[in-house]
C-alpha cells in the first residue's frame, strides 16, 4: 500500500508527532451551553455543555481550527473529535441518535484541515486519524 510506504519512508528519517489533547483546546474555548445547542438544538431537553463531539455539529468551526493549529504547529497526524462519539455516550445527553452524523461530520472536519494544511504547507503527509 502507498500510504504504508510513505509513512514507512517518512519515519526512517524522522519522529512523526500526533496532535495534542482535544478537550483541552475546546475548554480554552470558554464555551458556554448556548454554544454546544447552536439553534440546532436549542429547544433539546437535556444540557449539553461539556458534550464535545455535539460540537462537530454546532460549532464545526472551532473545532476546526484547532484541528489547524496544531497541523500548522506540526502535528502529522489529528485525531477526530470523536472522544464520546458512540451512541452509549451521547445516551447520557439525550443524543445517541446523532452518534453516525457526529463521527461522520467530525471525519470530514479533519479531512479538511488536513487538506488545507497540506495546500498551504506544500507537503502532503498530514493524515486523519479516526
Amino acid at each position: 500500500m502507498v500510504l504504508d510506504r510513505s509513512l514507512e519512508d517518512v519515519l526512517k528519517k524522522r519522529i512523526m508527532v500526533i496532535d495534542g489533547a482535544m478537550g483541552t483546546m475546546i475548554q480554552s474555548c470558554k464555551l458556554q451551553e448556548e454554544d454546544f445547542r447552536g439553534d440546532e438544538f436549542k429547544d433539546h431537553s437535556k444540557n449539553l455543555k461539556g458534550n464535545n463531539d455535539i460540537l462537530n455539529l454546532t460549532k464545526p468551526d472551532i473545532i476546526f481550527e484547532i484541528h489547524k493549529e496544531y497541523l500548522e504547529a506540526g502535528a502529522d497526524f489529528v485525531e477526530t473529535n470523536t472522544f464520546n462519539g458512540t451512541s452509549v455516550s451521547q445516551s447520557d445527553y439525550g443524543t445517541q441518535h446523532l452518534a453516525y452524523r457526529i463521527n461522520k461530520e467530525a471525519a470530514r472536519i479533519a479531512k479538511r484541515a488536513c487538506e488545507l494544511v497540506q495546500i498551504k504547507s506544500g507537503e502532503g503527509m498530514q493524515l486523519c486519524l479516526l
